[in-house]
């Protein structure tokens, strides 16, 4: 058992990030991982931390190993934000933090999770802290595509690029690690499009797999704009309702909490000058919840494209696999009513929901546009 276990389908990235550990002549102190979704790549990052920590390069077993990949080792900070972007304070705080020296360990990591969902300017007060680090530490950032990072941040970074794992690989950990049934695993992984974390969450979770076929359908049930119209309305509804059951029982405990910290009682009406302090949270809390709803969607998004892809295969005569396996009947029957030509223009019009959806356009109006696409024509 290593670090490295996990880090599935990734042969030559943990190559060169094990000889970095065990070669100070191939090490450095700025790195940029990148890969699409589900890739692996804070996985892959805190493997790395965690490696650089343990005198052993990264045994799995050890103090400095198990603290690392639990997010609790004194030298090694982990950012990743759930709200929409990173802000400017937060960078200036891991500089500072990234500044000291190592209480316990070898190095002084700082692992950013989200280097991508930092603003131009809050980027460049990173710039100098990347360009000229303190010996002892080690900056690792991750993001989907080196184009999501500004080229003064990537040209400082050593690049190390993470592909998509095959699915037989991710429903092998899901068995090995989550005792998932071999079958619900490689469906799911399949489904997932190789994406660890939603592979794992649909091997697990029947009612994660019945939201989904739910999304799917509306393929099927689209036939004029009344029904894009509902459907739109639908998937609103269900990200809502997904953003507040995850946040609204983690929301009430920093607000208990926060309230103690400024000793009021729970009913106790708040001092003039603590209710700022009361307002930033609840505005933290509303930019998470809105992150949350836009990746429930575009996750929503990501699975209809994966089903038009299929039923573009099936016109094609391709001879690849289906993502959608446990659909093949209803991509079947969707490829036999359409042409290619109107397969790739309703993927087209996902494609541009998920645009507007990141220009912050409002969910409803982008999804009724999206879905009026994907009814028969003619």
């Amino acid at each position: 058992m290593t670090v490295w276990d996990d880090v599935v389908g990734q042969e030559q990235a943990v190559a060169l990030l094990r000889r970095a550990v065990a070669d100070p002549a191939a090490m450095t102190h700025a790195w940029l991982l990148t890969g699409p979704p589900g890739s692996g790549r804070s996985v892959a990052a805190r493997a790395f931390a965690a490696a650089l920590q343990c005198p052993d390069g990264g045994c799995g077993t050890c103090h400095a190993c198990t603290t690392t990949m639990a997010g609790t080792h004194p030298d090694v900070r982990l950012v990743a934000t759930e709200k929409v972007v990173i802000a400017i304070d937060e960078v200036r705080d891991l500089i500072m933090t990234a500044a000291r020296t190592p209480s316990q360990g070898r190095w002084r990591v700082i692992v950013v999770e989200d280097a991508d969902r930092m603003a131009e300017r809050t980027t460049n007060v990173l710039l100098k802290a990347i360009e000229e680090p303190p010996p002892h530490t080690v900056w690792v950032l991750c993001a989907p595509s080196v184009l999501d990072v500004l080229p003064t941040i990537r040209s400082r970074c050593r690049g190390v690029v993470l592909r998509v794992p095959p699915p037989e690989a991710v429903a092998d950990l899901l068995v090995r690690r989550d005792g998932a049934d071999p079958t619900v695993a490689l469906t799911a992984a399949r489904a997932a499009q190789s994406h660890v974390g939603l592979a794992r969450r649909l091997a697990r979770d029947a009612g994660a797999r019945e939201r989904r076929t739910a999304v799917l359908s509306i393929a099927r049930r689209v036939r004029g704009v009344g029904d894009a119209v509902l459907a739109a309305g639908e998937l609103v509804e269900v990200a809502k309702a997904e953003a507040k059951a995850a946040t609204e029982e983690r929301d009430a405990a920093e607000r208990a909490e926060l309230l103690r910290t400024l000793g009021v009682a729970d009913g106790e009406t708040l001092p003039p000058r603590l209710r700022s302090q009361l307002r930033q949270l609840e505005d933290d809390q509303k930019r998470r919840a809105t992150r949350h709803q836009r990746d429930v969607l575009d996750r929503a998004m990501v699975d209809l494209l994966s089903l038009y892809r299929d039923v573009l295969v099936v016109q094609l005569g391709a001879e690849v696999e289906l993502v959608n396996t446990e659909l093949a009947q209803t991509v079947r029957s969707l490829a036999a009513d359409s042409t290619p030509e109107q397969t790739i223009r309703r993927m087209d019009a996902i494609g541009m929901a998920r645009t507007r959806l990141e220009g912050n356009v409002a969910p409803l109006l982008a999804l009724e546009a999206m879905a009026i696409a994907l009814r028969p024509q003619g």
